[in-house]
């Protein structure tokens, strides 16, 4: 087998066990909850993801020794492809035609961006360089974790940040491996230990994060955006640091941009679609509710409490008028009275007493106060002249 052969077997090794490290993730997570979300330690099934995870890192490290750059970067985005039907297939978990074409998408903007930078020589972060670039990723991780605590009451954003999140901490350890690398090529020295520290906090809080993006957001959301901006990443200060381009040019430019710009609508499809499941898992649980609560056949009205005898009395009589229903909500105290005046002209001798005068109780008439008109008395003797 001749060493481009093997390194692309290699890199589809390394999809598969990304891709099965991730599926086993998911369901891990689907039993965690607090603080075993991001490191369920005590679960062999999370050592089992960590073991798959790092497989598939020595794999791809492995490829790159035999094949170039250019192939085997691309070939990794595969990882979303082959998770979709290995979920289908080992733990039952179907994708619909959306999160498909999401998958699709994704893999396909971050390969075609992957085979578009070019490689440049080997070089180095200084001191300055790696105090910057470590500090602004520790300010971008925080940053979407707090926003990602502030959205708990939408699984999928929530999952989108942490693996948001995770991709930017995979990729600079990525960016300082390389920077270490690249100094350990002209002899080992004790000024890459603060670099090496670096790799570590940032690939545990990279497998940390990715394992907590999983909880209650299904499988392709998370691991695609993982997927996509973890490289996206890693490019990004390699042309911004190290010097690297695009191929061919500005035309070679254009060309990533347009495969960034697929990649980012293919992860929009694979959030729109999980956050319409769960608006659809939201309305049958309100629907399964209503149907749960007894009703009134003909109104449609719920039972009231016990301790409201006038409307319990009309919802069981199944009152086909509303207005009877709304009637006996209402309680209007019996001793409210409308004050009468009597007129100044009615004043004599022989005029009836004004406390003569009956006071006209409210009555409630179809939910309203009514109102009446002071009537006088026919009973007034009159006065002649």
């Amino acid at each position: 087998m001749s060493a481009l052969a093997l390194s692309v077997v290699l890199s589809f090794v390394s999809a598969v066990a990304y891709a099965g490290g991730a599926i086993v993730q998911e369901q891990v997570a689907l039993s965690s909850s607090g603080a075993r979300q991001y490191a369920p330690l005590r679960r062999p099934g999370w050592w089992a993801a960590v073991g798959l995870n790092g497989l598939g890192a020595v794999l791809h490290v492995v490829a790159l020794a035999y094949g170039p750059l250019s192939l085997v970067q691309p070939l990794g985005a595969l990882t979303i492809v082959f998770a979709l039907p290995m979920a289908a297939l080992f733990v039952g978990r179907r994708a619909g035609a959306t999160a498909w074409r999401g998958a699709l998408m994704a893999t396909l903007g971050l390969a075609g961006l992957l085979a578009l930078v070019g490689a440049s020589g080997a070089q180095s972060l200084d001191g300055p360089q790696r105090v910057a670039a470590a500090v602004g990723t520790v300010v971008a991780v925080v940053t979407l974790i707090v926003a990602a605590r502030a959205a708990h009451r939408h699984p999928a954003v929530r999952s989108i940040l942490l693996a948001t999140a995770s991709g930017v901490a995979f990729g600079m350890s990525s960016v300082f491996t390389k920077t270490v690398a690249v100094d350990w090529a002209g002899g080992v020295s004790a000024a890459d230990l603060p670099s090496l520290a670096v790799i570590g906090v940032l690939a545990t809080a990279g497998m940390l994060l990715s394992q907590a993006s999983y909880r209650g957001a299904g499988l392709a959301a998370p691991l695609a955006t993982l997927t996509v901006v973890n490289p996206v990443v890693a490019a990004a200060i390699g042309i911004t640091m190290f010097g690297e381009t695009f191929r061919y040019g500005t035309t070679g430019t254009a060309l990533a941009l347009s495969c960034g710009v697929v990649a980012a609508g293919g992860l929009i499809l694979l959030t729109t679609e999980r956050l319409a499941r769960e608006h659809e898992a939201t309305a049958g649980a309100v629907t399964a509710d209503r149907q749960a609560a007894p009703v009134t056949a003909d109104t449609g009205a719920v039972p009231v409490a016990a301790d409201e005898p006038a409307v319990e009395q009309a919802v069981g009589r199944q009152a086909d008028d509303p207005a009877e229903l709304l009637l006996a909500e209402l309680t209007v105290p019996e001793d409210v009275t409308l004050p009468v005046t009597v007129p100044a002209a009615a004043a004599g001798p022989d005029a009836a007493d004004p406390a003569a005068v009956p006071l006209m109780p409210y009555a409630p008439f179809y939910g309203g106060p009514y109102v009446p008109v002071p009537a006088s008395d026919r009973h007034l003797a009159r006065v002649r002249s």
